[in-house]
This record gives C-alpha cells, sequence and structure tokens, in this order.
C-alpha cells in the first residue's frame, strides 16, 4: 500500500477523526511541566533507565498524571511549549522546531506507534512477545509428537506419570535489527502544519506493522531455522480452491483450533466468494464497514507476502512468539541537531515457531 492508498484508507480516516481535535478547553495545570527541562541528557537517561521519554516524564519524580487529566505528561510539554496539533491554526514543523525542537523525536516515536496500532492483526498473529537482553535467542521445544505420553488419565499405583518434555531447541534464533531511514529536507517540511507531518509518521508506523506481518509468514511457512516449516496440505484438484479444502485444513488442527487465516488477497477474494461463504449478512456488514465475516470462525488477515498459491492456518494462542531485544526507536540527537538530514527509526525483533503443530498450510497450485 502506497501513501495515497494509505490516505484514504479507513484506519487513517478513523484516526484523523479520533485526535485532530483542538486541546481541552478546561484548565490543565502545567507548574510540574515547567520545572522540567526537556534536553538530549533526558532522552539519554530514559535510553538507561529502558524507557521512553513519554514514559520517564510520567515517573513520580518528574510530572505524573493525575487522574482525569485529559493530557499525559508528554502532551502537558506540548501544551506548555505552545505548539498545536490540531483544530484551527496547527503549529508548522518550523514552529515546532523553533519552540520545542527536543520534543521533536518523541513526538515522531508516539506518531509512528499509533500508525502501527492501524494495523493491529499483528497481535492476531502472534502468541506473545517477549523482551530479551541477548541478540540470541533460543526457543522452547516442545515434543507433542506423541500426545498419549502427556495426556490426562488415571495413573495406576506404581505407574509412570505422564510428562511434557520441554527443552530448548538446536538451533538459536538471531535477532536481527531493522531500521528505516528517513530522510527530508527541513525545506520540504519546514512549512508542513504538524497534522500533515503526523500523517508521514503515520505512514511509516503503519508499514513497518505490515512488514513484521510479512516475518510472521516467514517464519510460519518456512520455520525459524530449527526444521519447524508448518505443514503443507495440497487442495483436491490444483489450481482451484473448493470448500472442502478449507474443511481439509480445518481438521488439520486437532487438538489446536483453527482461528486466524492468512492469505494473499487473490486467495482472500476466492475464498470471500465461495458458495458456502455468501451469506447476505455478511456480504452486507463488509459494504458498510468493511468488516470481513469469519470462514469456519477464523478471522482473516491479508497480507501480500504470503505467497499467490497457499493459504496460511494457525492457532494463533499457539503457533508464533515475538522476541524483541530493541523496541522501536528514533536517533533523537540527529532529529535536535540536524533537522531530519537524516533520522533512522529501528528495531530489533524476530519471530520464533511456540508448537509446530499449531500451524499448517494449504496449497492450492501444486504439480
Amino acid at each position: 500500500m502506497d501513501l495515497s492508498e494509505f490516505l484514504n484508507s479507513p484506519a487513517c480516516a478513523g484516526l484523523k477523526r479520533e485526535i485532530d481535535q483542538e486541546l481541552p478547553a478546561s484548565a490543565v495545570d502545567l507548574s510540574r511541566a515547567a520545572g522540567i527541562d526537556v534536553t538530549k541528557d533526558l532522552y539519554l537517561e530514559a535510553d538507561n533507565r529502558g524507557l521512553t521519554l513519554s514514559e520517564l516524564l510520567e515517573c513520580d519524580e518528574y510530572d505524573p498524571s493525575p487522574l482525569g487529566c485529559p493530557l499525559d505528561a508528554f502532551e502537558r510539554q506540548l501544551a506548555l511549549a505552545g505548539v498545536r496539533l490540531a483544530g484551527k491554526t496547527p503549529s508548522t514543523v518550523e514552529q515546532f522546531f523553533q519552540q520545542a525542537p527536543a520534543l521533536l523525536p518523541e513526538f515522531m516515536l508516539r506518531e509512528i506507534k499509533k500508525g502501527q496500532a492501524m494495523r493491529p492483526e499483528l497481535g492476531r498473529l502472534v502468541a506473545n512477545s517477549t523482551t530479551v537482553a541477548s541478540n540470541s535467542y533460543t526457543p522452547f521445544f516442545i515434543d507433542t509428537s506423541e500426545d498419549a505420553k502427556f495426556s490426562l488419565r488415571p495413573i495406576g499405583d506404581g505407574a509412570d506419570v505422564p510428562q511434557l518434555l520441554v527443552t530448548e531447541q538446536n538451533h538459536a534464533v538471531n535477532v536481527t535489527d531493522y531500521g528505516l531511514a528517513l530522510k527530508a529536507s527541513y525545506k520540504a517540511l519546514r512549512y508542513r502544519t504538524t497534522s500533515q507531518f503526523r500523517v508521514l509518521m503515520w505512514y511509516i508506523g503503519f508499514k513497518i506493522q505490515t512488514d513484521k506481518i510479512g516475518m510472521v509468514v516467514n517464519c510460519i511457512v518456512n520455520g525459524d531455522g530449527n526444521n519447524n516449516a508448518a505443514a503443507v496440505i495440497n487442495t483436491a484438484t490444483s489450481g482451484t480452491l473448493a470448500y472442502d479444502d478449507l474443511i481439509s485444513l480445518w481438521a488439520q488442527f486437532s487438538p489446536f483450533e483453527l482461528n486466524t487465516i492468512v492469505c494473499h488477497v487473490n486467495q482472500m477474494k476466492a475464498i470471500l466468494t465461495l458458495d458456502e461463504f455468501k451469506d447476505p449478512m455478511a456480504g452486507y456488514r463488509f459494504q458498510q464497514s468493511g468488516d470481513l465475516f469469519s470462514p469456519l470462525g477464523a478471522t482473516l488477515v491479508r497480507s501480500d507476502e504470503v505467497d499467490n498459491d497457499l493459504i496460511i492456518g494457525l492457532d494463533s494462542r499457539f503457533a508464533v512468539e515475538e522476541v524483541i531485544t530493541q523496541p522501536l526507536m528514533i536517533e533523537y540527537d540527529k532529529v535536535i541537531d540536524q533537522r531530519f538530514e537524516e533520522a533512522v527509526v529501528s528495531e530489533s525483533v524476530t519471530y520464533a515457531k511456540v508448537i509446530k503443530e499449531a500451524a499448517a498450510v494449504l496449497d492450492t497450485v501444486y504439480s
């Protein structure tokens, strides 16, 4: 999805309606905010404590938000600096730089995260998100090949207690650094309003999240390097997707549950047009809100990173975990000092299999 398509998407329009409004008319106490000098040193302190600037400002020694306050600690810093993000006369990027240059990196990071939230599908694919201190992570290996060994059953005198064997995988998973360089001249941005600029940040976050969904897809289909690629079944007829084929995919999941289907848009269209799924009410909801129905009770997730002939099914509660060593961050010093000559948004993240049998792939074109 390019920027123009993104601007016209329901996700972008919804967020615009939600946040493009004036600051609260009621009085907000800015006395503690006024006593804080936001500089690069404060960003460094936040980094050392494993926090974002927004989180640091909420700490007791700074400016924690009282119950019911309409602005959080960072928004109170913006209000104190006179930076307006919406309304009839939002500040320009140049005014933002003049009034509060040290606040701009955190503003950008927050807006990028809002863009990420526009693709909530990632959360539907991941069973767990874990932060680790090393660039190498060894996933669990849970042996489910002989489930009778750990099935609940009566234990007679002297009988062995059923055991669930949990060890480590043979190969560690490398947590890779990913970055996106934002390269824009100050001249190109100086007269843009902050309300325009934030849409660009949303798109960056939206694109990052879309790429991470592609990483999850690759992990499911090909495995994480521990010989745990998803099992592949074929449709009854190559080149044709039928309702019975989806039932076969669903049947692969006992004792798990097929609760998520991920596929390319072309396969999604094939599913949506199957006679068995032509529910008039489902069509009405799709036309009214764009909400997709749930074939066989599974949530449909579009990812054009999936091969055009594959349909991925998974039990998202057990299939994949997210591993992070460095949360999303931005080079705050370059933003403050160099005014967008080049600022890198980066994150260290990877995905690993939890239980191999919690995912399967339906191949619709084969020889």
